[in-house]
């Protein structure tokens, strides 16, 4: 871990902390020490402790009880119980009231103490990487989903715009179609569709396989002088067919056709 590591060590006899002090001299660690529960949460107030090592018998606050403190304010902090009396069910107390993480008789074996100190700081770690993980996924998450809202409302908006535009080109009493400079249909109205006869199938089609000849030609034209005009008929309907370049940009390059049919009723 990059942060020091800090251990508060609870025991009412002084020989075990001054014990306990020396064991962890050479380590990178540093070390507090309470006679009491209550002294031991007064210093949690004041430092971020890692790990607390607690003697599970101590007169006023007992171990379980300083721990389950320990735990309902200071839930991330490793907890280990010492104790010199070999009673299970204060084991089973221990583990289920103060989520200890490890119970150790006393005496202790030094090398011992120190594998399990350095495996729990260890778990320690890991579980507070993962929670720092979870709380940044939980963020992306959430960034996301705004994303997500904002591009549907954006999507919502296009699908409702394009809508009144494909209602306001069905309004022109004109055949309307746009051609890209591909000869893709990308555009058209229902008059169009109607005097062609082919059906919206045709969006997304080529023009020169699904429009008559000399419409195909009159696009080439138009492509070649930027605008033109010419009547001529169309599925048996005469009429004016007008035709402009679009050019806003490479990407949105287009001919735009407007058939005016001379018979008003179509």
């Amino acid at each position: 871990m990059d942060e020091e590591i800090k251990i508060l060590c609870v025991d009412d006899e002084q020989n075990v902390l001054n014990a306990l002090k020396r064991l962890f001299i050479d380590e990178p660690y540093e070390i507090f020490t309470a006679i009491s529960g209550q002294d031991g949460l007064k210093i949690l107030e004041q430092e971020n402790v890692n790990l607390v090592i607690s003697d599970y018998r101590m007169p006023g606050m007992n171990g379980v009880e300083f721990l389950r403190e320990v735990y309902r304010s200071w839930p991330d902090t490793v907890r280990i119980v010492l104790s010199g009396y070999a009673d299970t069910a204060a084991i089973v107390s221990a583990i289920n009231e103060g989520h200890i993480y490890k119970f150790i008789p006393k005496p202790w074996n030094d090398d011992d103490l120190k594998v399990t100190i350095s495996n729990a700081i260890e778990r320690y770690s890991l579980l507070k990487k993962n929670r720092e993980l979870s709380a940044e996924l939980r963020k992306k998450n959430k960034e996301l989903e705004k994303l997500l809202e904002e591009k549907s409302a954006h999507l919502e908006f296009r699908s409702k715009a394009l809508s009144i535009q494909q209602n306001i080109l069905n309004a022109i009493p004109a055949g309307i179609v746009g051609i890209d400079f591909n000869d893709m249909v990308v555009l058209c109205n229902s008059i169009w569709v109607d005097i062609t006869q082919s059906g919206w199938k045709l969006l997304g089609q080529d023009a020169k396989y699904n429009f008559p000849a000399d419409v195909v030609e009159f696009i080439e034209d138009v492509k070649n002088k930027n605008k033109a005009a010419k009547k001529l008929e169309i599925s048996g309907v005469y009429g004016k067919l007008s035709g402009a370049v679009m050019n806003y940009s490479e990407d949105q390059k287009g001919v735009i056709l407007v058939f005016s049919p001379e018979n008003e009723a179509v």
